[in-house]
């Protein structure tokens, strides 16, 4: 009777938790380039060329300064990805690095250039 009274009070209470996370995600599209380039963030390096996009537009890349997680790149193929967005909250995130987190979700298709 006593682990049954715990129970209901333990269930109760967490119900009455308020979420105050601020972390919000979103899927998206991604098509990513061939090739990385040449580009410098903290320092030189090399980053992967995107279109954020539905349809893949021949000369609309832009340079990609992050990672995303799970994606495993291999030059010579253009990819259509769809990815999870997922905003982090400002007070976790140090100083110098993002406040979006990027997911593979899927390879929807892999394209020899």
């Amino acid at each position: 009777m006593k682990f049954l009274l715990v129970f209901f009070i333990s269930a109760i209470a967490l119900n009455t938790c308020e979420n105050t996370s601020t972390e919000q995600s979103t899927e998206t599209i991604f098509f990513v380039n061939s090739i990385r380039v040449d580009c410098t963030g903290v320092g030189p390096m090399k980053c992967l060329q995107i279109q954020e996009s539905e349809i893949l537009k021949p000369n609309d890349w832009q340079n990609f300064y992050d990672t995303i997680e799970g994606f495993k790149y291999e030059p010579g193929y253009i990819y259509k990805i769809l990815v999870i967005k997922e905003e982090l909250d400002p007070a976790t995130v140090p100083a110098d690095a993002s406040s979006i987190k990027y997911t593979l979700k899927k390879v929807i298709e892999k394209n020899i250039d």
